[in-house]
């Protein structure tokens, strides 16, 4: 096993006293792993229940796996039934509490978990802003979100000082997850160890302050914000949070009680791996005063084209949701339903300005594998069940036998969404993306 740096070894001394020894060893056992339900997918239980053993005290839907479990690459998971995350990891959404209705803005988001954790909460209610400063990692996230069938999110790709310039005192709540040292994946991913240095958790501290400043002029008078690491020092801990409400007095830290934890001390908690089945985390939560009529979002109104283009869809393929028809907007080749309550992001980059409804072609439209995920199966549409062989022939993309069906088709298993297909002729084509198409061997 790699050995653990020497400077980190003193610091865990120097804050766990005698139950450093017990930490120590906690880091040479092998990880624990989880994942999270999405409640939008009906029969998600019994699509995981093969995989999943006791449930993750302090996060809804949350459950550590069986050993030996390796659900990722198998139906269920391209279903969006469930998201792999680490369960410590599902402490900071946790502590944010998101209420349906509430607009929420999750500052590092990529590549999901914490973002994906949020958007259950609000239950399709709301606006969820998912930021990722990162090309590379923004598409993942979208790419999360729309497997996940998140239907009320819109994923955004700069820095925070961008985003605090265009919608101050915008947002009921904000999780700023930050970049930090990392040291709680050293169980998990021992080849970080290598990668530490002494001078890492202050070099990180100095980023957090300044992401921390730009989050608090996001965050509404009387609204919260949750700021989390994966890391153990207390520099970019409690640390981080001291110095933080000494340049913002407008902010309190806010204690609460986490089960299977304990309760918090002035707003902050941590999940030490030798005390909680987790890898590690720190998260503190803080109120902001005052109070403020929330911020209109701006005016919105549905052009003659998109207009006629949803009635082309609905036509064509099924009818849509109200919430996938409230605010529209054509962005090139494709139409998007965008959040009822999101803000102005002209001039921003975007890795998604929301639900992608369809693409247009010169003389057809064709639906969006993202509308595929956000539908469910309590709405009037053409759908094709499938068995467990189907469904992987469908991920292989290949195409699939069909009856007395023709034209667009929902491809579902267990009532859960797949993508589309188009029967013809006793055939259904796949049209599931390239991108998204996994080896049979499944």
């Amino acid at each position: 096993m790699i050995p653990l740096p020497s400077e980190f070894i003193q610091s865990i001394e120097e804050m766990l006293g005698s139950e450093a020894p017990a930490f120590f060893a906690s880091l040479e056992q092998p990880p624990t792993l989880a994942l999270r339900l999405n409640p939008a997918r009906e029969n998600a239980l019994s699509a995981a229940e093969a995989f999943i053993a006791d449930p993750v005290p302090w996060a809804k839907d949350g459950y550590y796996l069986r050993s030996g479990a390796r659900p990722g690459a198998g139906i269920a998971h391209a279903a969006g039934a469930f998201y792999l995350q680490e369960a410590s990891a599902m402490v900071s959404a946790a502590i944010l509490d998101a209420q349906p209705g509430e607009r929420i803005l999750d500052l590092c988001a990529a590549p999901g978990g914490k973002t994906t954790q949020i958007a259950a909460a609000l239950g399709g209610e709301g606006l969820l802003i998912s930021n990722e400063p990162e090309p590379a990692r923004a598409k993942v996230l979208a790419a999360n979100l729309e497997r996940m069938g998140v239907r009320n999110a819109a994923v955004t790709n700069a820095y925070p000082d961008a985003l605090s310039a265009r919608w101050p005192e915008y947002f009921d709540a904000l999780l700023c997850d930050a970049p930090c040292s990392g040291e709680g994946m050293f169980r998990r991913e021992p080849d970080s160890r290598t990668e530490w240095r002494s001078a890492s958790p202050a070099g990180c501290a100095k980023r957090q302050a300044e992401i921390l400043d730009r989050a608090a002029e996001l965050v509404r008078p009387g609204g919260r914000l949750v700021y989390s690491t994966c890391t153990f020092n207390r520099n970019e801990n409690e640390d981080t949070i001291a110095a933080f409400l000494s340049r913002h007095p407008e902010f309190e830290p806010e204690d609460f009680s986490l089960p299977g934890v304990g309760a918090s001390e002035n707003g902050c908690i941590r999940i030490w791996p030798h005390r909680q089945r987790g890898d590690g985390h720190f998260a503190a939560k803080l109120r902001k005063g005052g109070s403020a009529k929330r911020r209109e979002a701006p005016a919105f109104r549905i052009d003659r084209e998109c207009a006629a283009l949803i009635d082309r869809l609905e036509a064509e393929v099924c009818a849509l949701p109200g919430a996938l028809k409230a605010r529209l907007v054509r962005l090139g080749d494709y139409l998007y339903a965008i959040p009822a309550e999101c803000p102005d992001t002209k001039g921003l980059k975007l890795a998604s300005a929301g639900v992608c409804l369809l693409r247009i072609g010169k003389n057809y439209i064709e639906p969006a594998h993202a509308l595929a995920m956000a539908l469910d199966a309590s709405l009037p549409l053409q759908k094709m069940e499938l068995d467990d062989q189907q469904a992987r022939r469908y991920l292989a993309g290949e195409a699939l036998e069909c009856e007395n069906l023709k034209g667009w088709t929902w491809i579902c298993w267990r009532g859960m969404p797949l993508g589309w297909g188009k029967a013809s002729n006793g055939q259904m084509k796949n049209h599931l993306p390239k991108g998204l198409r996994l080896s049979l061997h499944l």
